[in-house]
């Protein structure tokens, strides 16, 4: 056991100068008086001698008495001081050694140079000096480099301590905060979380039942949600016929997190087992406030984010605004209707006809979707009447767009209304009217300050809703459940004024960004996607020429296969293929190679990786629908659709980025086979 001794004692005028103690009471005013008696005597004996004399032996006695009284009560003062001053040293000795905190104190080395005892009994040790920190704790060293911070809190033999560094004296302070930390801990388990459960397709699916049909139904789903919550301890009541309310914590929520909701795949596989009904479910859940009317606002904003994205997952909204999903492992099904169709392009023509210029604008790097799509909102403004123009970069513009724009520049008369960021800046006014197409992130617009010259802001995507989205846009119409963009502004045009006739050119364009999007009507193809197809066709959309855009040089051909070369499988069914980490690619090339890859024998989803021109690295995303290669890229920064998908990261090599992408790919399928 190490001892420490104190051998210096506080001393008496120490303690007086301490404890605020008066030396001397009265000494000075004894003096004052003193030569005050004295003037007084001497102005005494020059009136009467006797007077005078009588005077000064009175006085002379009272200025002994009071100062035999003063020096009697300072030696009672300093014996005072003295005892008082030998119970604090022994107070001071029993509060250093005893005291439950720990203390350590190192020597210029970094190690320890004495430890008290309270530390040696945390750390069941009978010395430690000259031991080195990092064996007590990694954070020790930490936080002697750490500049700015100087506490922190580390876990020792399953307790926590809140740790003081004081680096001058290079001294620590040990505080045990155990309870404190489980009292914290038990805080937060037990916050109030509260979730909105919605059959995504009930009204479709019930509404040619009949009441014998419907009942069974509803007894079916609210038997399997009430057995779910009662497994958790979750309350949950039916407040519709296609929605229930959810009241939990978090610890119970970390729960069902660790379980990924396997809630959402038993009401998928037990209603798909009854004839003719295939429900799922949407859940979206606040968390993280301690407001209720908050959390309500949270589930209802994660609902609406999860429908958004086609349903059939869960959407955890913090009060901080992060967002974590789970599911979405099947593919949307189409539900929306002609109805919808017409009531978004009538108000969508209010808004063009209330502008005075319209400003159509996809994403960086257009693709033929996003640039059919802007030339068929572009016909729509004409149709009522309306300036419209298009932003495009020309310097992103290559390949099969940058062919689809020659064709546009030589056939029609509208070619000028394509104008750069930089023309749209200078002619945008706050009654002007931006609408942007397939995409609803404000970070791939071809250029974001475009969104704050004006109030009035219209969203057409296909894409699922992801987390970043553009502030406040007047007018949304995100259908995941669509093939395209194009499809969408096609089913739109259809009920917009018919005194401008949709030109062979454009239809041809508004076409060719169907037929790439689909792989030429092999992926998420539906009905709707044949109707916009066939209504294209009506107006002369030329397939022939869409297949000349479409045609590719030798060397990309070659270029990819070199890419389709270094293919590798870290999981069964998974391809991952990188290009050079010397070269550029072209965006367009990548995600080509990535849809080869996945025609490829044994292959349900691929990946390629390689170095872009805006200097990023991206991977590019494709799946037959077995592995939701979304989830995968939001865990990196990106998304898409469940089948397509795609991100773009800052790093220095493609090694680095291949193995953020692995962790990524062993999230999700590992986490598909515990749920």
């Amino acid at each position: 056991m190490q001892e420490i001794t104190f051998e210096k004692k506080v001393k008496s005028e120490e303690l007086i100068e301490m404890g605020n103690f008066r030396k001397r009471p009265i000494r000075y005013p004894l003096a004052v008086l003193f030569l005050l008696g004295v003037v007084a005597a001497i102005l005494m004996m020059i009136w009467n001698v006797w007077i005078g004399v009588a005077f000064i032996i009175v006085y002379l006695g009272v200025v002994y008495y009071t100062l035999k009284i003063e020096l009697l009560t300072y030696k009672d003062t300093e014996q005072h001081i003295e005892a008082l001053s030998y119970r604090l040293d022994d107070v001071g000795k029993e509060a250093f050694l005893e005291m439950p905190f720990g203390i350590l104190l190192l020597n210029d080395d970094f190690k320890v140079a004495w430890a008290n005892p309270f530390m040696l009994r945390v750390l069941q040790q009978e010395t430690l000096v000259g031991v080195e920190l990092d064996t007590i704790s990694e954070e020790l060293p930490i936080l002697i480099n750490e500049e700015q911070k100087n506490e922190t809190v580390v876990a020792i033999h399953d307790r926590k301590y809140h740790i003081y560094y004081k680096e001058e004296e290079k001294l620590f302070y040990f505080f045990d905060v155990t309870k404190q930390v489980q009292i914290e801990k038990q805080y937060l388990a037990d916050r109030t979380v509260l979730a909105i459960l919605f059959i995504d397709n009930y009204d479709e699916l019930t509404s040619g039942m009949d009441d014998q049909a419907r009942s069974v139904t509803n007894t079916m789903m609210t038997s399997i949600v009430n057995e779910w919550a009662a497994h958790y301890g979750i309350f949950v009541k039916r407040i519709a016929s296609d929605r229930f309310m959810a009241v939990l914590n978090e610890s119970i929520l970390a729960e069902l997190e660790q379980k990924r909701f396997s809630i959402l795949d038993v009401i998928r596989e037990r209603t798909m087992m009854q004839k003719n009904l295939s429900l799922t479910l949407s859940i979206g859940i606040g968390a993280g406030s301690q407001s209720l009317v908050e959390l309500g606002q949270l589930a209802q904003s994660g609902l609406d984010l999860v429908l958004g994205r086609g349903g059939d997952q869960v959407a955890i909204k913090q009060s901080n605004g992060k967002i974590r999903f789970y599911g979405g492992k099947t593919n949307p099904v189409e539900k929306r209707t002609r109805v919808r169709a017409r009531v978004i392009s009538h108000a969508l023509s209010d808004l063009i006809q209330d502008s005075d210029q319209v400003f159509v604008m996809g994403h960086k790097n257009p693709d033929m979707d996003s640039i059919g799509a802007s030339v068929g909102v572009r016909k729509m403004v004409a149709m009522n009447g309306v300036e419209g123009f298009v932003i495009v970069n020309f310097d992103e513009v290559r390949g099969s767009v940058g062919r689809l724009m020659t064709e546009l520049e030589q056939k029609t008369d509208f070619y000028n209304s394509f104008i750069t960021p930089d023309e749209a800046l200078s002619k945008i006014t706050p009654k002007s009217l931006v609408v942007i197409v397939d995409t609803h992130k404000p970070s791939m617009v071809i250029d974001s300050r475009l969104l704050s010259r004006t109030d009035k802001v219209v969203v057409i995507d296909h894409h699922r809703r992801g987390e970043e989205f553009i502030n406040n846009p007047t007018l949304v119409y995100m259908e995941p459940y669509a093939s395209s963009t194009a499809e969408l502004i096609t089913e739109l045009l259809e009920y917009q004024p018919q005194n401008e006739k949709l030109l062979p050119l454009e239809a041809t364009a508004l076409l060719s960004g169907i037929i790439v999007d689909t792989k030429s009507f092999t992926l998420r193809t539906g009905a709707r996607t044949f109707e916009a197809a066939s209504y294209l066709r009506t107006f002369g959309a030329d397939t022939i020429l869409i297949q000349r855009l479409l045609k590719e040089d030798v060397g990309i051909y070659v270029e990819r296969s070199k890419i389709i070369q270094t293919v590798q499988f870290p999981y069964t069914g998974i391809a991952v293929a990188q290009g050079e980490d010397t070269k550029v690619y072209d965006s367009v090339l990548i995600a080509q190679t990535a849809d080869i890859l996945l025609t490829m024998k044994d292959v349900g989803a691929s990946f390629v990786i390689a170095h872009r021109n805006d200097g990023l690295i991206g991977i590019s995303a494709r799946s037959l629908g077995e592995i939701n290669v979304q989830l995968v890229m939001e865990k990196l920064g990106g998304g898409g659709h469940l089948t397509n998908a795609a991100t773009q990261m800052k790093a220095e090599s493609i090694e680095e980025v291949k193995n953020h992408l692995y962790k990524a790919i062993s999230e999700i399928v590992e986490g598909s086979k515990e749920s």
